[in-house]
């Protein structure tokens, strides 16, 4: 097989896993949709891996459980190990809500190929963004295991990246996250 190191430099890039997790309606996709057209628009190789995507497709046998969203996620970071050998940099943007499954893709992915980019929105503006109609429904009962209403979400205590994207625009956010990782992408 051809190494990683041969793939990155016929890509010109390191690859790299970008891992955006927050509560729903934080900002996870939007963001992640900007990064990925900022850095294809600056030459780079990337793929989005984004839950609602994965959840219909790969991942459709799983409930919302803690033991299915770990699965979900020991999945999810298995997948950015073939794309980082692969060259190949991954955004990904899910709610990721213990630091358990957040210790578990970093530990899958490797150390020094995981960015952590929490975003700190907090619950009730996700609340009042309800962009899926999913709080509203979860609150009725209607929606069983809801991170945030029935279902714990962990505050991480040492991510890479902090954002406040209650706080910030979707330009912001996003410039955020590449002024840090584009010195980790050179090749």
């Amino acid at each position: 097989m051809i190494q990683r190191r041969e793939k990155e430099k016929h890509l010109h890039q390191h690859s790299l896993a970008v891992w955006i997790y927050g509560l729903s309606g934080s900002g996870k996709t939007t963001i992640a949709i900007e990064l990925e057209k900022k850095l294809i628009k600056k030459g780079f190789f990337c793929v989005l891996l984004d839950a609602d995507n994965i959840r219909a497709t790969l991942n459709h046998d799983l409930g919302f459980s803690i033991d299915d969203r770990t699965e979900n996620i020991r999945r999810i970071a298995e997948i950015n190990k073939i794309f980082l050998y692969s060259g190949i940099i991954t955004i990904n943007c899910f709610i990721c809500p213990t630091s358990n499954m957040r210790t578990l893709a970093r530990t899958i992915i490797g150390v020094n190929d995981f960015v952590e980019v929490f975003l700190s929105t907090p619950l009730e503006v996700c609340d009042k963004r309800d962009p899926k109609g999913l709080y509203k429904k979860a609150k009725k009962g209607e929606v069983p295991s809801f991170t945030g209403i029935s279902s714990p979400f962990e505050i991480p205590e040492n991510p890479d990246i902090t954002i406040a994207a209650d706080q910030l625009n979707v330009e912001d956010c996003t410039s955020k996250i590449l002024n840090f990782i584009l010195p980790k992408l050179k090749n």
